[in-house]
C-alpha cells in the first residue's frame, strides 16, 4: 500500500470537508472494495476518513410505506433483520447472497451502492423498490442514480447517507455467483408494486444495472418471445455475452416462481 494519513471523522460534516481536500481523499466504510484495491495498488488514496461511527450510521428501521437503511449498514445485518424481511422478502434474501459471512460482516449497503460495481447485488434491488438515494445535500431517485460502470450522480463531495425503500406487494431476487467471487453472474430483481405495476432490474449481465421493459411490461408473467437486449452486455473471461443474456431469462422466470 501507499503511503496514506488516517482521520475519523466524528461528523458528516467534518467528514465532507476531509473529502475535497484533494482528488486522492476517500471514504472508509465496510472497505471490501478499497481495501483490497489499496493493497494490490490499484488505487492511490492520500487521506483515507472513516465514517465507520457516525451517529444513525448503521440504522434501520420502518417509516410508514417505507424501509430506512442507513449507508453504514452491513450485509448481515439487512439479511437478518426481521423488519428488513417483513417489508421486502426480495432485498433481505439478497443481502443475504452477497459475497460470503466474512464479507457480509464487514461490506456496507451504501459502500456498495456508491461504488456501483456492475456485478454487484444491491443496485438491482435500489433499483428494483424505486429506492431514494439520500446525502447531506439532496435525495437522487433510483432512475436517475446509476450513471455508468462504476459511475454514479454522487458530486466529489457527496456522501450516502442513507437509502428509502419504497414497500412492494411482493419481491424476490434470482442469481448466478461467480463460482470464485460471489459476485453476479447475472442477477434479476422482480417486485410488484401495486396492482399493475412491475419493475423489473436487472444486474451482473451489463455494464450498469439497467431495468427490463419488456419484462415489466409482462407483469409477473414469463411470454416465450420474451427477449432481453441491451447495447452493453458483458463479454468477458468470465462469460461471453449470449451466456449471460441466456442466463437473464432464466433467472427471471426463477424469480417470478419465487414470488408465487
Amino acid at each position: 500500500m501507499y503511503a496514506l494519513h488516517y482521520q475519523k471523522a466524528q461528523s458528516l460534516k467534518q467528514a465532507a470537508a476531509a473529502l475535497t481536500q484533494s482528488d486522492a481523499s476517500r471514504l472508509l466504510s465496510g472497505g471490501m472494495t478499497l481495501i483490497p484495491s489499496l493493497k494490490h495498488r490499484l488505487i492511490q488514496v492520500d487521506e483515507l476518513i472513516d465514517i465507520t461511527d457516525l451517529p444513525g450510521w448503521r440504522d434501520i428501521r420502518v417509516e410508514g410505506h417505507q424501509l430506512w437503511v442507513g449507508a453504514g449498514a452491513t450485509h448481515q445485518s439487512v439479511s437478518r433483520h426481521s423488519e428488513v424481511r417483513t417489508f421486502s422478502k426480495g432485498l433481505s434474501e439478497l443481502a443475504g447472497m452477497i459475497g460470503d459471512p466474512q464479507v457480509r460482516a464487514r461490506g456496507t449497503m451504501g459502500g456498495s451502492v456508491a461504488n456501483n460495481d456492475p456485478a454487484s447485488d444491491y443496485p438491482a434491488a435500489v433499483l428494483g423498490l424505486n429506492a431514494t438515494i439520500k446525502t447531506q445535500k439532496r435525495e437522487i431517485v433510483a432512475d436517475d442514480f446509476f450513471l455508468g460502470m462504476f459511475s454514479t450522480a454522487l458530486a466529489r463531495d457527496e456522501i450516502i447517507e442513507g437509502l428509502r425503500f419504497n414497500k412492494p406487494l411482493k419481491s424476490a431476487y434470482a442469481k448466478f455467483r461467480h463460482a470464485a467471487t460471489g459476485y453476479a453472474m447475472a442477477g434479476v430483481f422482480v417486485a410488484q408494486i401495486s396492482k399493475d405495476q412491475w419493475r423489473v432490474a436487472v444486474t451482473g449481465a451489463t455494464d450498469c444495472v439497467c431495468r427490463w421493459k419488456e419484462a415489466e411490461a409482462a407483469a409477473g408473467t414469463v411470454p416465450k418471445d420474451l427477449r432481453f437486449t441491451h447495447d452493453n452486455v458483458l463479454d468477458d473471461i468470465h462469460a461471453p455475452s449470449a451466456y449471460r443474456t441466456h442466463l437473464v431469462h432464466v433467472l427471471y422466470a426463477q424469480a417470478i416462481s419465487h414470488l408465487a
